[in-house]
């Protein structure tokens, strides 16, 4: 059943391709990104797709109230996977996306692909706005700005400061950055440790800290020139076996990210520690309800980290895209960012917001009043790589997620045998 999702998504890829190959928009990019209120003749609604956690449920009333004749209707997939493969299935089909679509960074540089399908964002009122390299992810190659900067996700450590303190090890959040040491290995040692004195696993699953450590490889799947590398890449596999082998170990407690299994798991001391990067820790506290013990350590193995982060972009389908590009221009303000942050934990990206000493006061008390502000600050400057994702990435990293969890979370493939299919799958992505 993996193997099929995973070639289905391929091939949804594959398709996308050859069908906006011949597609244009029919909108135009020049619109201003202030304002809103309403359309030349009457009242409007305007739909903005996200997925997960984007902590807009508050925000979007409030715009509302200043832009009378504004409705704004939320949709929220479950997962970034779910959006992907919505905006895939609409872009190929020419209509029913919505006015403002929230990407996620890994599938970005496939929609950079057909400029024409998104409108040009690109404003004087919004330069400089967002980090550099930020900016930079969302910039096609001739100079187009198709998403405006939402956030980024420094990773820092979550964990169960109650599990660690049953088995005697040390669970203050200081004390815990120390103890975890500097690298992945040290982070499975520690894990061994704690595994002597419970029987509670360690970590969620094998993909999930693979997916922690390529986001420290600036090169895993390609090269500039858009040549895939990821099945001859050392790195890849090193990091494909480090991971199986602490699952072996016992480390792993064989749970799909985003899985109900997962889901349900933290509501039963399914894992002990989790790699958290700063959105993350809406969807703990939301799938952890009413569960004590969590805490967020100030350290990350193998130095600075950050997975993931979105933005969001204007479809040139939309019948209003000035209003739409407004709204997406104040929910990517500085205000709007920190008040997501201080609601769902997801870090600004924006230069202003990043500087703000309302950020770094922040803390969160479902964390243990954790000082999240002044963590997720330090996480966010500990990230020295900045991973390249060409058009392929997430076709790849699709595929070696695929072939973690036929071993560690399905348990029905050796690494040998799935590291073979991984190099198929990704041949055949041609």
């Amino acid at each position: 059943m993996r193997r099929r999702l995973a070639l289905a998504r391929i091939s949804t890829f594959a398709a996308v391709g050859l069908v906006l190959a011949g597609c244009g928009g029919d909108a135009e990019g020049d619109d201003t990104a202030e304002g809103g209120g309403t359309a030349e003749g009457g009242d409007i609604t305007l739909t903005v797709a996200t997925f997960n956690e984007f902590g807009y449920e508050d925000l979007v009333a409030d715009y509302e109230e200043a832009n009378p004749g504004v409705t704004v209707e939320l949709k929220k997939a479950a997962t970034a996977n779910e959006a992907r493969d919505n905006i895939l299935t609409r872009l190929a089909a020419g209509s029913g996306l919505s006015d403002v679509e929230a990407v996620e960074v890994d599938w970005l540089p496939q929609l950079k692909q057909y400029p024409d399908q998104w409108v040009d964002l690109g404003d004087e009122s919004v330069e400089g706005r967002w980090l550099d390299w930020k900016v930079e992810q969302a910039t096609t190659t001739d100079g187009a700005l198709i998403g405006y900067g939402t956030d980024i996700g420094p990773e820092a450590i979550c964990y169960r400061a109650d599990l660690l303190e049953d088995a005697g090890l040390p669970s203050e959040r200081e004390e815990v950055a120390d103890w975890l040491g500097d690298t992945w290995e040290d982070y499975f040692a520690a894990g061994r440790e704690f595994q002597e004195a419970s029987d509670v696993p360690w970590m969620e699953s094998a993909g999930a800290i693979y997916q922690a450590m390529v986001n420290q490889v600036e090169f895993a799947y390609e090269d500039t020139d858009g040549t895939v590398i990821a099945t001859e890449n050392p790195e890849v596999r090193e990091m494909y076996d480090q991971v199986l082998a602490a699952s072996e170990e016992g480390l792993s407690a064989h749970l799909a990210q985003w899985s109900d299994d997962w889901t349900t798991s933290f509501q039963r001391d399914g894992f002990a520690t989790m790699v958290c990067p700063s959105w993350m820790l809406g969807v703990i506290e939301g799938n952890a309800a009413e569960v004590e013990g969590w805490d967020i350590a100030d350290t990350f193995p193998g130095g600075g980290g950050n997975w993931g982060g979105s933005f969001l972009t204007v479809p040139t389908q939309s019948e209003h895209p000035e209003e739409a590009k407004a709204l997406a221009a104040w929910l990517t303000a500085p205000e709007q960012q920190i008040r997501a942050f201080q609601s769902k934990g997801t870090f600004p990206s924006q230069n202003e917001a990043l500087e703000s000493e309302v950020l770094a006061d922040t803390t969160n008390e479902f964390f243990n009043g954790a000082p999240t502000g002044e963590i997720f600050s330090a996480r966010a400057e500990a990230v020295t790589v900045v991973p390249f994702k060409g058009p392929m990435y997430a076709a790849v990293n699709d595929a070696i997620q695929q072939a973690l969890g036929r071993v560690d979370v399905d348990q029905t493939d050796d690494p040998e045998s799935s590291w073979a299919t991984f190099v198929n799958d990704v041949e055949a992505l041609g």
